[in-house]
């Protein structure tokens, strides 16, 4: 399995091209059947190669460089359109949640304090890029209720209601994998790492938290150039 991931990141064996059978690896190897298969397996749940149905496994594309951004100046949808990608969102859920001390303490909410939390989803050409999650007291909202459902650009949502001016508070970078969910919606297998940003959005001139944010990101299809600025 190590041989074939340094071949792949390498660039020794191309993007689409495909993979040698089981039988001329175990071969090739000197190793039996099982034990190649077991590796394809692992490759393939990490997101490097993917399977045809009755014609073999294949090289997955390269992946697409994109810029992460780790302020909160400028909104998602503004960075992806200054560096010209083709990106796309759709609203997937709005509900309130239940009571989570690390939210509840980072909007400054207090337990009988009703936040919900809207989520999005992101592509780039057409491909699952990430999860935005964005969690918001009703208090400072009151229509989020009603509102959340329609939301693609919490940025945009809040210049209409007169916001001009953001910035981000303490920002988290870390990584986890993927629940079965959002397996289901980012495309991915179990084993793929999922990048996660953890930030506040602050208005500016009020200083007043306006969100809490937690986005997942693939790390599989992607490459990220991390950018403070």
């Amino acid at each position: 399995m190590d041989e074939l991931l340094h071949s792949i990141v390498a660039g020794n064996l191309k993007s689409g091209s495909k993979l040698p059978s089981e039988n001329e690896l175990s071969e090739q190897y000197q190793v039996p059947r099982m034990t190649v298969r077991n590796a394809l397996i692992k490759l393939e749940e990490r997101g490097y190669i993917f399977s045809k149905q009755g014609k073999g496994r294949y090289i997955k594309q390269k992946s697409i460089p994109i810029q992460l951004h780790l302020t909160g100046k400028i909104s998602f949808t503004d960075k992806m359109k200054q560096l010209g990608y083709n990106l796309t969102t759709h609203n997937i859920y709005c509900e309130k949640i239940g009571y989570d001390e690390k939210i509840y303490r980072a909007l400054a909410a207090g337990r009988d304090d009703a936040v919900y939390q809207i989520s999005r989803m992101r592509y780039i050409n057409e491909e699952p890029i990430a999860i935005h999650n964005s969690f918001i007291k009703e208090s400072n909202f009151p229509m989020i209720k009603e509102d959340g459902p329609k939301i693609k650009s919490m940025f945009a949502y809040y210049r209409k209601l007169g916001y001009r001016e953001f910035s981000s508070g303490k920002t988290l970078l870390s990584i986890t994998f993927p629940t079965i969910r959002e397996q289901q919606l980012l495309s991915c297998k179990s084993m793929v790492p999922l990048i996660v940003v953890e930030s506040e959005c602050i208005d500016s001139q009020s200083e007043k938290i306006l969100e809490y944010t937690k986005i997942l990101y693939r790390s599989d299809k992607f490459k990220y150039d991390i950018t403070m600025d």
